[in-house]
C-alpha cells in the first residue's frame, strides 16, 4: 500500500504519537521511511531574537537533540531512515521534502489549539492537506509502551 512514508516529527508528544503511529504502519507496509524535523523560521523568531539574544541558537540545540531522538528510534526500530533538519514554515517544509523523497504518505501529530492560537497560525492542518501531493495521516492514536512493544517482537516484511 505505502511505499515511502514520510514522518514529520517535532518532538512533542503528538510528535512522538506521530512518530511512533507512522513507524508500525511503515513496518507492516515495508515502507522505506523518512523523517522531517522543522525548526520555524521567519519574522517571528527573528522578533523573538531581537528581544532574547540566544533564543534562535537555543532553540536549534533544542530541535537538534529532538531530531536526533528520532533518528535513533526510527534505527532502534529496524529502519535506515534518510532524515532531514530543515528550519522555514513547517506545511512548506513538509511539502518540499515529501515531493523530492516522492513521499505517497506523510505523518503528521495533531494538536488541539484554542481559538486564539488557531486564529494566530490559521489553520495549517488544512494548509498543508492542500499543499501535499499524497495521502496525510493524522496522527491521534496513542500507543502505550505494551503494544508498541508487543507489535516490534513481529519481524518486518523485507522491501523490494
Amino acid at each position: 500500500m505505502y511505499q515511502r512514508i514520510l514522518l514529520a516529527y517535532d518532538g512533542t508528544v503528538e510528535g512522538r504519537t506521530a512518530l511512533r503511529e507512522g513507524a508500525l504502519l511503515a513496518k507492516r507496509c515495508g515502507a522505506e521511511v523518512f523523517l522531517l524535523c522543522v525548526a520555524l523560521g521567519g519574522a517571528g523568531v527573528m522578533m523573538a531574537e531581537g528581544a532574547y539574544v540566544g533564543v534562535v541558537e537555543e532553540q536549534n540545540r533544542q530541535l537538534k537533540l529532538v531530531f536526533d531522538e528520532g533518528v535513533d528510534r526510527l534505527k532502534r526500530l529496524g529502519f535506515h531512515p534518510t532524515a532531514r533538519l530543515v528550519s522555514g514554515d513547517p506545511a512548506t517544509e513538509i511539502r518540499e521534502f515529501a515531493r523530492e523523497v516522492r513521499a505517497d504518505l506523510v505523518v503528521v501529530g495533531h494538536r488541539r489549539k484554542s481559538l486564539l492560537e488557531r486564529w494566530w497560525s490559521g489553520p495549517s492542518g488544512a494548509y498543508l492537506s492542500d499543499q501535499i501531493d499524497c495521502s496525510l495521516l493524522i496522527s491521534r492514536n496513542v500507543i502505550s509502551d505494551d503494544e508498541f512493544s508487543s507489535e516490534l517482537k513481529h519481524p518486518m516484511p523485507q522491501t523490494a
